[in-house]
């Protein structure tokens, strides 16, 4: 199996399965033995044929005689990936784009779909200057076809965003997002990881806005660098990294973080308390408990607990016990797709019963807050029925609790004690945070 075959497979994976694609590509590089360059351009197929999938098939649909509905799985995404390359990919020769879709029809066991996949691919690399036009009286159709993502997601953006901001958030979401880490002070200064780094041919600069934080380029693969292995750096997005500086974690706290996996938030905690106090990191599934406490060794930290744990189930040992709680509840994504390219084509449907958890992982959660602590309830999402509303109901139903400001650097400053992040205002993943104080007794 070649990059382009484990391309094709994680495509028809997410496309009939439902399978996510940063765990479907890696199951399918593991079983071809792909690694370094070959690695990197499955990647780049899987990640740039889903997150132009939209406008693909609208060009594929404008030279083919046969609908592609009409089409087996595997030939659309042999079509899909070989379109891709000839309309994006500059150092792939249009005859190799062609020649390679035609083959992965072949050894797909669809032969006879062979020069279908030809003509359709060489009618593309044709025309390629000259493409159909995307109508452009349909607003809302027009930009879902540009930057393939669905028409209910670009409605609402347009009512939260208007047309300019909106078409900068779908520019960015097809777009590739800054390697960003957060520094472990227990460990290492800025100045000096800076320069470790560099020695391993890596630059990194600091986050625009976000302390702590730093930008990475011509990194290859991370794991392999000594600073990493060493734990002084975290991979974590800065929106994420703001979770413990929001919620004002102090040495010696007792924290809870109900929905902890894979650890970043738990860690970044840590590295605000100078790693003394108590964490408690909790997730459902023991696989997930197992890499907290791998990444809390790597990174040296002695602070963090582990506990199986459902969220919505109300733990009588912790009532009232904790100075901090955090709830990264588990959300649509939203906010995250140009990491994870295939969740903008969830349906709306889909997202009904988010609130539903949402709000059961705060309400329980709330019982496990001391007097006079802080609940932080955020998301990697940008909805209002996920964020400011679950936020708004809660608090309606909780008298016993805030919302309390809090003041960040600039381009946020001062807030009313809830926050909503955006990639092409922020420089930073989708992401909510809202803080509340329990009050005193």
């Amino acid at each position: 199996m070649d990059a382009r075959e484990a391309a094709l497979l994680t495509l028809n994976t997410c496309e009939r399965q439902g399978g996510w694609s940063d765990g479907a590509l890696k199951k399918q590089l593991a079983a071809a033995g792909l690694d370094g360059r070959d690695a990197a351009l499955a990647t780049q197929l899987s990640f740039g044929g889903l997150q132009n999938k939209l406008l693909l098939d609208f060009y594929l649909g404008k030279f083919s005689n046969i609908p592609l509905k009409r089409m087996e799985g595997k030939v659309v995404q042999a079509l899909r990936l070989g379109a891709y390359q000839i309309l994006f990919l500059d150092r792939v020769p249009d005859s190799a784009a062609v020649n390679t879709s035609v083959e992965l029809a072949k050894l797909s066991g669809r032969g006879q779909a062979a020069g279908l996949v030809n003509a359709v691919l060489r009618k593309v690399s044709q025309n390629k200057e000259n493409l159909p036009e995307i109508p452009q009286r349909d607003e809302v159709k027009y930009l879902s076809i540009r930057y393939s993502h669905p028409k209910w997601l670009v409605k609402r953006l347009l009512l939260l965003l208007g047309r300019t901001e909106t078409e900068a958030l779908l520019a960015l979401d097809n777009g590739t997002p800054p390697l960003t880490v957060q520094i472990n002070p227990l460990k290492t200064t800025a100045e000096e990881l800076t320069r470790e780094l560099s020695a391993w041919g890596v630059t990194a600069k600091p986050h625009a806005w976000v302390p702590g934080c730093l930008e990475l380029t011509g990194v290859g693969d991370l794991t392999t660098l000594e600073p990493f292995r060493e734990g002084k750096l975290l991979v974590q997005d800065p929106a994420a990294r703001l979770v413990s500086l929001i919620a004002g974690v102090q040495p010696g706290q007792r924290v809870l973080d109900v929905c902890a996996a894979p650890g970043g938030k738990s860690f970044s905690a840590a590295f605000a308390m100078g790693d003394k106090g108590r964490i408690i990191s909790c997730d459902v599934h023991g696989s997930k408990l197992k890499r907290i406490e791998e990444g809390a060794a790597r990174l040296g930290l002695t602070s963090i607990e582990t506990a199986a744990s459902d969220g919505r189930v109300f733990r009588p040992e912790w009532a009232d016990a904790y100075d901090t709680v955090l709830v990264d509840a588990p959300c649509s994504g939203l906010g995250i797709i140009r990491k994870k390219p295939d969740v903008r084509y969830k349906r709306a449907d889909d997202l009904f019963t988010l609130p539903v958890v949402q709000t059961a992982l705060l309400d329980n959660a709330a019982r496990y807050v001391a007097p006079g602590g802080v609940l932080v309830y955020s998301t990697c999402t940008i909805l209002p029925e996920e964020n400011q509303n679950v936020a708004d109901a809660f608090l309606s139903e909780h008298p016993d609790f805030e919302r309390t400001p809090f003041r960040l650097p600039e381009p946020v400053g001062e807030t009313d004690g809830q926050l909503t992040l955006w990639p092409q205002r922020h420089g930073t993943d989708g992401f909510y945070i809202c803080r509340m104080k329990r009050k005193e007794l």
